[in-house]
């Protein structure tokens, strides 16, 4: 996702997410790191998009699939670049389907990313 990107998007700062799921922001970003949980720079500070907190927990689905297309060889960058794009397969943004717990799909369109 490209810097300042996001205009129809929303996101949380680190210490918005930290102040949700009751933690330290230092272990946000671990949550981060762990790929529990993808971030995106705005304007030089990381971002959590809203769409990755779900009941104020990180979307149980989402770290199955970022280890998935880090796996294919995605960079962070990358993955997220693709699950907030329009996908061909799924007619519409990956993160769209596993908001709406459509799991399986998503890891279906991810089979064919292997670089």
């Amino acid at each position: 996702m490209p810097e300042n990107s996001g205009s129809t998007r929303s996101y949380f700062t680190l210490s918005e997410v930290a102040e949700r799921l009751g933690l330290s922001v230092s272990k946000v970003r671990r949550l981060i790191e762990d790929h529990y949980l993808g971030a995106v720079r705005i304007d030089g500070a990381l971002h959590i998009p809203t769409e990755f907190i779900h009941d104020d927990q990180p979307l149980p689905s989402l770290r199955g699939t970022l280890l998935v297309l880090i796996d294919a060889g995605f960079s962070d960058d990358e993955a997220m670049d693709w699950l907030f794009s329009v996908s061909d397969e799924l007619g519409e943004c990956p993160i769209d389907s596993l908001v709406d717990g459509r799991k399986s799909a998503v890891r279906r369109a991810t089979q064919s990313l292997a670089f």
